[in-house]
């Protein structure tokens, strides 16, 4: 996988996908230590297993719909829609209809590259 190393602009036409689970799969935009961006494409039913991490998360509904789980909280979200997970956070992700999520993580998520 080419990993985008503190890129000043990202050409996501050159960039790889990596399958993570069935109907998902991933991609790494650019990152430093303190900052990851990562594209995430779901099919209708894919699944972002529920997990935690000690890194601060933000998400952007760029496409698609999508039941978040937040802890005790559960929300559809939309194209157009955000959503914060502290750290150590229990969550997870079920795609409603095809979508793309943008991840960004602090610090950066080594387990991912």
């Amino acid at each position: 996988m080419t990993n985008q190393l503190a890129a000043l602009f990202v050409d996501d036409t050159n960039l790889p996908w990596e399958s993570v689970a069935d109907g998902v799969k991933r991609k790494i935009m650019t990152y430093d230590d303190n900052l990851m961006m990562v594209k995430v494409a779901f099919e209708t039913g894919g699944i972002g297993a529920a997990h935690s991490h000690f890194h601060t998360q933000m998400s952007y509904v760029a496409s698609g719909a999508f039941t978040i789980t937040i802890g005790e909280e559960v929300r559809v979200v939309r194209a157009g829609d955000a959503y914060y997970i502290p750290p150590n956070v229990w969550h997870g992700a079920v795609c409603e209809e095809a979508g793309v999520l943008v991840d960004v993580f602090t610090p950066m998520r080594e387990d991912f590259i």
